[in-house]
């Protein structure tokens, strides 16, 4: 598996694999992407950990809501995903926390 932090408020767009871009009618399935629930704080903006297979090299992102539109940055393109060792560094030298549904998960 791959990772990425996707800031709050911006979603994935397309998605690329060594062959090109991800074709659902090819692949028969969209791309196996989850948003987990660990966000790093980073200057009051919230960045949420996603988990993506590892067949995948790049993924666009952009902005879902109306308040970034008037922005200059449409979208932007990950290249460079990261590896669960380099994620939990990250997390290490970070603000992190931990959004829990089920408390009886980790007890």
């Amino acid at each position: 598996m791959k990772y990425f932090f996707l800031s709050e408020g911006w979603t994935v767009g397309r998605v690329w694999a060594s062959d090109g871009i991800w074709q659902i009618t090819a692949w028969r399935r969209p791309p196996d992407i989850q948003r987990l629930n660990i966000c790093l704080v980073e200057n009051h903006e919230l960045m949420w950990l996603h988990r993506i297979e590892e067949v995948v090299i790049t993924v666009e992102v952009k902005p879902n809501a109306s308040e970034f539109v008037s922005q200059t940055i449409g979208q932007v393109v990950l290249k460079r995903l990261m590896t669960a060792e380099q994620v939990i560094d990250r997390l290490g030298t970070a603000e992190a926390r931990c959004q829990l549904q089920n408390i009886q998960s980790v007890v």
